[in-house]
């Protein structure tokens, strides 16, 4: 089991950016989501997280209002939507799937699978 994400690049404070995750072994749409980053020399931070069931979707306080995770089960694709960039969103950026109730999304131990990551840069 591993996921794909994909999306990054150089952004501008205050622009926005998709992320996109896929797989190509198994269906995202059997499982919770969530997408957590990692800048260097800092611990994992989960964002966001979106559930198998109902397609409800969780937060972390420092990206709600700013960030969507939403997944098209027919592409086998979530994303995340970034808005309002700033320059401390910088990390590489990854998605998982999710071994809790997706209201837990900020603890980093229930991340299950996930593979690279995709690197967004924010600048000033």
């Amino acid at each position: 089991v591993q996921l794909q994400a994909s999306g990054g690049g150089l952004v501008q404070a205050g622009d926005s950016r998709r992320l996109s995750c896929t797989a190509s072994d198994f269906t995202l749409g059997d499982y919770a989501i969530a997408w957590f980053r990692q800048a260097p020399g800092t611990e994992r931070e989960g964002l966001a997280c979106i559930s198998s069931s109902d397609g409800s979707a969780d937060y972390a306080d420092s990206v709600e209002g700013r960030f969507t995770i939403s997944r098209d089960n027919a592409k086998n694709t979530v994303y995340l939507q970034l808005n309002s960039l700033k320059p401390e969103d910088t990390a590489v950026y990854y998605c998982a799937t999710y071994l809790l109730s997706c209201r837990f999304v900020t603890t980093t131990q229930a991340f299950g699978s996930w593979g690279q990551g995709t690197l967004v840069t924010v600048s000033s």
